[in-house]
């Protein structure tokens, strides 16, 4: 398959997976609330939160062996494809083991002097606990096979296996219902035992699909050099990934101190629409990703550079026609959705969906950065600004200053670190700050401008009508999609979308 038609059936792949598993997961969530009770609910949600806290050690873990697999593919060096995977699984084995045990021997104190759980259900949810921790292990486990695929741009497997997930986790729902036993255990062990599943799912197909997939690891295989890069890059993606999630979750730390707890349902929620709304990019990545190692790994630079500014243009306009409408309907959805909305949800939301704009206009240079390989200034320089984050609302709340000011400072702080990207990757791979310009900034602001303009004439003319904001979303996102054909889209791009259209309409 072609890399264009890949990226586009990916991509589609990736959607349909984020919308189908959403809706299942919605509804799943309010059968599991019902079936548990808000109170085992949340001793499961804060019992699996403590663990759920070191998920992105795993997704280091995947884009880690996805780099390596994906970078010598490129080289066309198949012995080497080998011993990555080899070692990786070696890798992820033992960092299971040893998080695992330092987890499990800090149970006991966790749960007694930790957490706030009723006294009659701390014996489950010690057991609970312990489970919570198999299912980290299992999911370190599963990461170099997943990897693996997304190496070999097999997204639509991994899109099939988590639709099959969530359809078995609705069934799980709907059972629980009718379960008389302890609900919360027999919710917990079957969670486990679909994370169970899954790693048999990857790693038998990929024992099948790919010969550089091997489930037996000997002494000879384990090789210093490869276990050095990899525990090497792997620790510097962990750093970016912790930095990200420390700086989130500080925050809610320092808000809830200075405030209490109703800010903090506030602050929680902006995240919520930032989880539903990322699905437009990370599909996009996902596709892309591989392409853009594969090139690096083939020794072509600028493919690999031009690929990477191709994934700026189309996340952040993608993600632009998405988010723009939304922030200009922010209150009124958010009124809708939640009937009683806290303060500072609107702000929140409009704060973090723009810096998600301003972020993404850059990021496909981080992934040029990961296949280079140059990863550790790259690294400090880029996320150790959002850990400083935390000092300076720290003094700011200290001295007064408004929950606005702070949002001000974390999108600066995300405007910085975006625009730091293009001279690091000008000094690190010869990026052409001019090429950017053209390629993605130049071809983006259209887009934004015409699409915010719609939106403030919407307004002004639906204003007093009950319904206003959905003619509002409606015309923007048209105004964004034919902004993005005649100023985002270059020629080439155009003419591919109009053939794939004609032979669609062929076909049918």
């Amino acid at each position: 398959m072609e890399p264009t038609k890949r990226i586009i059936v990916n991509t589609i792949a990736q959607y349909t997976k984020a919308i189908v598993t959403l809706c299942l997961s919605l509804y799943s969530t309010r059968l599991i609330l019902k079936a548990l009770t808000v109170s085992d609910f949340g001793v499961y949600s804060v019992v699996g939160g403590v663990v759920a806290m070191l998920g992105f050690i795993t997704n280091a873990l995947v884009i880690t062996t996805q780099r390596y697999i994906s970078f010598y593919h490129g080289k066309k060096d198949l012995e080497t494809v080998k011993k990555v995977f080899k070692n990786s699984i070696f890798l992820h084995v033992i960092i299971g083991i040893v998080l695992s045990a330092i987890l499990l021997s800090m149970r006991g104190f966790i749960i007694d002097n930790v957490l706030n759980i009723p006294q009659d259900r701390i014996h489950t949810a010690s057991i609970v606990f312990a489970i919570t921790i198999f299912m980290l292990f299992l999911t370190i486990v599963t990461a170099p096979f997943k990897a693996l695929f997304i190496a070999h741009e097999n997204i639509v497997f991994i899109a099939v296996v988590d639709i099959v997930d969530s359809v078995i986790k609705l069934s799980l729902a709907i059972c629980l219902l009718y379960i008389q036993a302890d609900k919360l255990l027999i919710y917990s062990l079957m969670m486990a035992l679909i994370l169970l599943l899954n790693l048999f799912v990857f790693a038998t197909f990929s024992l099948l699909r790919y010969e550089e997939c091997s489930l037996y690891v000997h002494k000879k295989d384990i090789d210093k050099l490869y276990l050095f890069q990899l525990i090497g890059f792997a620790g510097w993606t962990t750093y970016g990934m912790g930095a990200v999630a420390g700086r989130n979750q500080g925050t809610a730390i320092i808000l809830n101190h200075f405030f209490g707890t109703a800010i903090n349902a506030a602050y929680g929620i902006s995240f919520q629409v930032f989880g539903a709304i990322s699905f437009v990019v990370t599909s996009i990545m996902n596709a892309i990703n591989p392409q853009i190692m594969k090139a690096e790994g083939g020794k072509d630079r600028n493919k690999m550079l031009t690929l990477a500014c191709k994934e700026c243009k189309f996340s952040a306009s993608l993600l632009a026609i998405v988010t723009i409408p939304l922030l200009f309907e922010m209150p009124t959805i958010l009124g809708i959705w939640l009937e009683e909305v806290p303060d500072y949800t609107a702000l929140f939301c409009r704060f973090v969906l723009i810096s998600f704009i301003f972020d993404q206009t850059t990021l496909g240079l981080q992934t040029a950065n990961q296949a280079i390989g140059s990863i550790r200034k790259y690294t400090l320089l880029t996320y150790t600004p959002k850990l400083l984050y935390l000092l300076v609302i720290w003094l700011m709340l200290k001295h007064g200053y408004s929950v606005a000011s702070i949002m001000w400072v974390y999108l600066l702080i995300e405007i910085y670190v975006a625009a730091q990207r293009i001279p690091l990757l000008k000094k690190e791979a010869g990026l052409s700050i001019k090429q950017f310009w053209d390629q993605v900034i130049k071809r983006i602001i259209p887009l934004c401008l015409l699409e915010c303009m719609s939106c403030m004439i919407c307004q002004s003319i639906f204003m007093h009508e009950k319904l206003g904001f959905l003619p509002t979303i409606i015309i923007a996102i048209a105004t964004g999609l034919l902004s993005a054909w005649f100023f985002t889209l270059d020629k080439e791009e155009q003419l591919y979308v109009t053939n794939a259209i004609k032979r669609q309409k062929k076909h049918v």
